[in-house]
């Protein structure tokens, strides 16, 4: 497919978007706004939650819960940081409708796609008025993150509190699930995807669906198959042996977060805790070969009696 490069005279959030397309999309049915219960705030309880208590919880709770007791994380308030993305939503949800006769007059400029357009106007809110972007220290390291390699040593890169608190930082660890969480207080009908070493966005209406980018530079879509091949090539074998390049269930989306969690114990020596993380993703998500093995990984550093009682 071919970019199409377009420049919107948005005012103050004047922006260049490079735009990847998928095919010819029609309009998105605007959404009614998310109905997000509050749990109990211990991890204990999130992961003994049920799959139908999972599908109503709050994405961005669940990752604050998943994050407590970090590296990173011993200022986080989740109470606060909720309040944070709920501001976000607030102002994207005031932007896009602001600027929605934009996307009326001249819908050829979003591709045809009033869900590209919302998605569009979130990326610029969220970099223009909150000032969120990727870690700059982490841009190399990203696709090829791996245990010691320090990316995981602060929670802060790698999950929200990152992206709400002073520096406003993230990584596609975080990224991803920022848009999915606004997103979802609007009504929007987003997914979080895996794909090798990436998390990404997906818009999925039973009227369009399409991948949006939101660990990149601008507003970018794209298919399917560039995930096979960015940021590193992934085998079919793979996509189904981890269940890649499919929309994440709660309870899978819960497995990422856990994943991550044991990823940033383990950097910092705490193996016993990433084994029980990485067990407790495994049995979440059961399609996903990975977390068995960093489970046999992490059970492989420890005393075996510590293990079995795990």
């Amino acid at each position: 497919m071919t970019h199409a490069i377009s420049k919107l005279d948005l005012g103050l959030l004047t922006l260049a978007i490079a735009v990847v397309c998928l095919s010819s999309c029609t309009r998105q049915e605007k959404g009614q706004a998310a109905n997000l219960p509050v749990m109990d705030s211990s991890l204990s309880a999130l992961i003994e939650s049920s799959p139908d208590t999972l599908k109503q919880l709050d994405i961005a709770r669940m990752n604050f819960i998943c994050a407590e007791g970090l590296p990173g994380a011993e200022k986080l308030d989740i109470t606060n940081s909720l309040a944070v993305i709920d501001q976000m939503a607030a102002r994207v949800r005031s932007e896009a409708e602001r600027h929605l006769y934009r996307f009326q007059k001249k819908p050829e400029e979003f591709e045809n796609s009033e869900g590209f357009f919302r998605m569009t106007m979130m990326m610029v809110v969220l970099a223009e008025d909150f000032r969120v972007r990727y870690a700059p220290n982490k841009m190399a390291t990203a696709a090829n993150a791996s245990m010691g390699d320090g990316f995981f040593a602060n929670s802060q890169d790698v999950f929200l509190h990152g992206l709400t608190g002073a520096t406003r930082q993230g990584t596609c660890s975080s990224l991803p699930v920022l848009y999915v969480a606004v997103g979802r207080r609007l009504g929007y009908p987003l997914k979080l995807v895996t794909t090798k070493g990436h998390l990404f966005v997906r818009w999925e209406s039973a009227s369009e669906r399409f991948n949006f980018e939101a660990a990149g530079n601008g507003a970018n879509r794209f298919s399917d198959d560039y995930y096979r091949h960015w940021p590193l090539e992934v085998t079919e074998a793979e996509v189904q042996a981890d269940g890649h390049l499919k929309s994440l269930t709660p309870a899978e989306e819960l497995a990422v977060f856990l994943s991550i969690r044991g990823m940033c114990q383990a950097e910092s020596g705490n193996y016993a805790e990433s084994f029980a993380s990485f067990a407790h993703a495994a049995k979440l998500a059961t399609g996903c070969r990975s977390y068995g093995r960093m489970r046999d990984e992490m059970a492989g550093k420890l005393p075996l009696r510590t293990a079995r009682n795990h």
